[in-house]
């Protein structure tokens, strides 16, 4: 796996339990128990998971007395989105045409079946 930002953080977002984590600690600060406690999976394999997580900068870990919560950190989805932006208008406007074609062929044979 490569050792960018980006790459980091789309690997570690291309697993569905580790996007339920995030989606966790986005409601607020949990421990590794807590994060656990909804999946069927062992505490040993969340926490392989949160170091994924911790790798890509998606979370950090506090220490408050005995426990150490973890909390979402947002400048790597942040970067994601920027990353994604570049594509968003070229999307827009490949959509917009499709659609405008799409109507388009509506109107050409709308008529025929009796339904528009």
């Amino acid at each position: 796996m490569a050792d960018d930002p980006l790459s980091l953080t789309f690997a570690a977002l291309a697993d569905p339990t580790r996007r339920a984590l995030l989606a966790r600690l986005a409601r607020g600060e949990a421990t590794v128990n807590e994060l656990a406690e909804p999946f069927p999976i062992s505490l040993q394999a969340v926490s392989r998971h949160l170091k994924v997580l911790e790798r890509a900068g998606l979370i950090s870990r506090g220490r408050d007395a005995q426990w150490r919560p973890c909390r979402i950190e947002t400048a790597p989805l942040e970067q994601v989105s920027e990353w994604l932006g570049r594509y968003r208008d070229q999307w827009e406007d490949r959509f917009g045409r499709l659609d405008r074609e799409l109507r388009r062929m509506q109107g050409d044979t709308g008529g025929e079946d009796g339904h528009e």
